[in-house]
């Protein structure tokens, strides 16, 4: 019984068109287009752009309408709403409070609280089973990263990790090793950003310096042999993300993608959509698109969503529980 898991989705990067549509108005604030067909070659990627910044840049028009907390709690209660109707039976929701407060200078404790408050009632309203991961931003520096983190721990009995993620490249983990272990400390488990746009070295920063149980992209990883047999052998969890990585051209294409093989080794690997507005795509696009564009066939694609429910940040009972619930048939 396979139960429907997205563990690697941005909040900040699964927003709707028409939720900015009516903040733009709302807050009266600029838009380049004023209906959502016009506006989503703006928010969403339609053509491969090379590097993460360059992804991240989309993110502007999303961020850039979160102007009071009433916005920040509507589009994490919708970001619930539609992983249910999207068909998921679990999702971890992960967000940079910094990312979400800076451009309309927002307190990031009150972006945590809006967050939080806003996936709780969705839970309730929805049935499901969501928990929330949060990001240090590494693209604003360390500084700024502390104050991040004592944001974010102010409501750590609702988080259940903490993530890495941003600008990789210029702004790499050993910045941020005294920030995780305070994380670690805090009772949080550990997935970090690593190997997308910088190599095997980041990836091996990330789990021996940071603590890092799980990986996010982890692209890089073949290109060093003893750390995939670390991987393996030490069950690290990679949360792939195939449509995201060709599009900001970490890969050539799907079948440029390491996750065949991240399989094949005995990796567990799982499929993911990162951000699927931004994309414009969802989990089932990566399950019956992109995957297979990757070369993976049904039992493989079946084996990822079984990794996902091991790594998944659950106790054995929850997880026991998600297990049940999924009927043979959806296998």
């Amino acid at each position: 019984m396979l139960p429907t898991i997205d563990l690697h989705r941005h909040i900040e990067g699964a927003v709707r068109l028409s939720t900015l549509l009516d903040l733009g108005r709302k807050f009266n604030l600029p838009l380049p287009a004023s209906d959502i067909e016009s506006l989503r070659p703006h928010v969403q990627v339609t053509e491969p752009q090379p590097g993460v910044m360059a992804f991240i840049a989309r993110f502007r028009w999303v961020v850039g309408m979160l102007a009071d907390y009433e916005a920040c709690w509507r589009i994490a209660h919708e970001n619930v709403v539609d992983a249910r109707n999207e068909g998921l039976d679990y999702v971890e929701l992960r967000f940079s409070p910094w990312f979400m407060a800076e451009p309309h200078k927002l307190k990031p404790e009150g972006v945590v609280e809006a967050v939080v408050d806003g996936v709780r009632s969705a839970r309730q309203e929805t049935g499901l089973n969501v928990n929330l991961i949060g990001i240090l931003s590494r693209t604003y520096g360390p500084r700024v990263a502390w104050e991040e983190l004592g944001a974010l721990l102010q409501y750590r009995e609702h988080l259940v990790g903490l993530d890495l993620a941003g600008d990789e490249a210029n702004y790499p983990g050993e910045l941020f090793v005294d920030h995780f272990r305070v994380g670690r400390e805090a009772g949080w488990q550990i997935t970090v950003h690593a190997g997308e746009a910088a190599g095997p070295e980041s990836v091996w920063q990330a789990v021996r310096e940071l603590g890092a149980s799980r990986i996010g992209h982890a692209v890089h990883a073949p290109e060093d042999e003893a750390l995939m047999t670390y991987l393996a052998e030490n069950r690290i969890g990679i949360e792939a993300n195939l449509t995201s990585n060709v599009q900001t051209m970490t890969v050539s294409d799907y079948a440029s993608h390491p996750l065949k093989l991240f399989l094949e080794r005995g990796l567990l690997a799982t499929i993911n959509t990162d951000d699927p507005a931004i994309s414009g795509i969802d989990l089932a696009h990566e399950y019956h698109v992109a995957a297979p564009a990757a070369g993976l066939g049904q039992e493989q694609i079946n084996q990822a969503r079984r990794n996902a429910l091991e790594i998944a940040f659950l106790s054995s009972e929850d997880a026991g529980k998600l297990e049940a619930k999924k009927p043979a048939q959806d296998e």
